[in-house]
């Protein structure tokens, strides 16, 4: 059980940097996913992550970071969006790879559709005139 997963109190200001912590290692685990293109492990990964943010963002309310540990905070936040900024340009990246695909397959579906029935019609002429053919 990770720190963010213990009963609903607040967290001491040490672990809510262990959870910020903790949170920073998800992602960093989210990163790895979209870059091995394992879509079913990223979507795990996120799904925890995001139950381990709201928990935290429920229970870290009351508590009261020092400034260095502020500042710690304000690190480990920075570097977690560094990465989400990371994922999302890679899933944008396969995003529109995606789309291409599908527009390619929608242009050869339209083109089969389009010109396959005239191609089968050609073809069995031209296996008539093989046929006349001595």
């Amino acid at each position: 059980m990770t720190e963010i997963e213990s009963p609903r109190w607040a967290l001491s200001a040490e672990q809510v940097l262990l959870a910020y912590e903790a949170l920073l290692a998800r992602s960093g685990r989210m990163l790895d996913c979209v870059r091995r293109q394992d879509w079913d492990a990223l979507m795990d990964e996120e799904a925890h992550y995001l139950v381990d943010v709201e928990q935290l963002s429920s229970r870290e309310q009351d508590t009261a970071l020092d400034p260095s540990q502020r500042a710690r905070k304000a690190e480990l936040l920075e570097r977690i969006l560094e990465r989400d900024l990371e994922i999302r340009r890679c899933l944008v990246a396969r995003r529109d790879e995606l789309a291409g695909l599908i527009g390619t397959s929608r242009r050869k579906r339209d083109l089969r559709r389009s010109y396959g029935p005239q191609e089968a019609t050609s073809m069995d002429s031209a296996f008539h005139l093989d046929e006349d053919t001595p």
